[in-house]
């Protein structure tokens, strides 16, 4: 395992655009947010490219991705979500990325770079924060990714009550990301569990995105790929701000069909909070005492 050095006040953080098209007037915010809690930011050089119509071309967002990773001055590269960043894996300098390390944070479509990077590097990649996050930041978003990324502080906040769907304790090494990234990715040549490890799964998805009949779907994808032989826990994000009693069906058959703990929350996700997931790091999962906590710092 890899661990990059913690962001400190007046670091510089990399802003791309692997996933989807950016407009400077749609991340005025969130690059205002950003300064204000202290860091300084830096574009990539076609960080506004539309060339395909819905974002720049492949060689233009894999160009970027790797000027931020070439760039010494940046200590972390951070990006939104959107549908194609799996297009640039390819051809990221991974190696570059192994032998000097920094910071990576996305979320949602992003799940398929840090997790990609994690697996072909062993650096420690983080998954929850992304660019809206920092627009109008809220208290709980702005202490979860200062936490992870800025302290060695290994605490968990949450951000309300989490509801058990199958009790149990479980320890294991953090992997997920938005639910159907994560599942899409299996067997890729930029991602394969070593199923001689235990993980401890993170899944989100939303409604917006995916029907009760979608989320199953893509599970029963993991199921059939043999990642749920090796699931030590699954904690499920954000979903809805209704009850969704199918997805808790679902999530509970998990739990009794492999006889692990599972959980779910808003702490994450597409909705409200941000929290901030340290890809790699080992944490601990126990429904009986109500716990969930990281074992050791993302950073050093």
């Amino acid at each position: 395992m890899i661990k990059a050095e913690r962001l400190q006040p007046g670091d510089v953080i990399g802003i791309c655009a692997p996933c989807w098209g950016l407009t400077r007037e749609g991340i005025a915010g969130c690059i205002q947010g950003l300064e204000t809690l202290g860091f300084r930011v830096k574009f990539a050089g076609n960080c506004f490219a539309d060339t395909d119509g819905y974002a720049g071309t492949v060689e233009e967002r894999a160009g970027d991705f790797n000027e931020l990773v070439y760039d010494p001055d940046v200590k972390l590269v951070l990006h939104g979500g959107g549908e194609v960043g799996n297009e640039i894996l390819p051809y990221v300098d991974y190696e570059h990325i192994r032998t000097h390390p920094k910071l990576f944070c996305s979320y949602s479509d992003g799940t398929s770079i840090v997790e990609a990077i994690y697996n072909r590097t062993g650096l420690v990649t983080f998954y929850g924060a992304t660019l809206r996050t920092f627009s109008g930041i809220n208290e709980y978003n702005r202490k979860a990714f200062l936490r992870r990324l800025t302290t060695l502080d290994t605490r968990y906040e949450k951000a309300g009550a989490w509801q058990v769907i199958h009790p149990g304790c479980a320890e294991g090494e953090l992997s997920g990301g938005y639910l159907v990234n994560y599942a899409a990715m299996q067997g890729l040549p930029w991602f394969e569990l070593d199923r001689s490890r235990r993980y401890l799964l993170f899944i989100e998805d939303h409604e917006r995105f995916s029907s009760p009949a979608v989320v199953s779907k893509w599970f029963s994808n993991l199921e059939h790929r043999g990642v749920f032989d090796c699931a030590a826990g699954l904690i499920f994000g954000h979903y809805s701000l209704e009850p969704q009693p199918q997805i808790d069906r679902i999530l509970a058959r998990l739990g009794e069909r492999y006889h692990i703990p599972v959980v779910r929350c808003e702490d994450f996700g597409h909705g409200t909070y941000n929290a901030v997931f340290p890809i790699g790091i080992r944490a601990r999962l126990d429904t009986d005492e109500n716990c969930f906590q990281l074992l050791e710092a993302g950073v050093i």
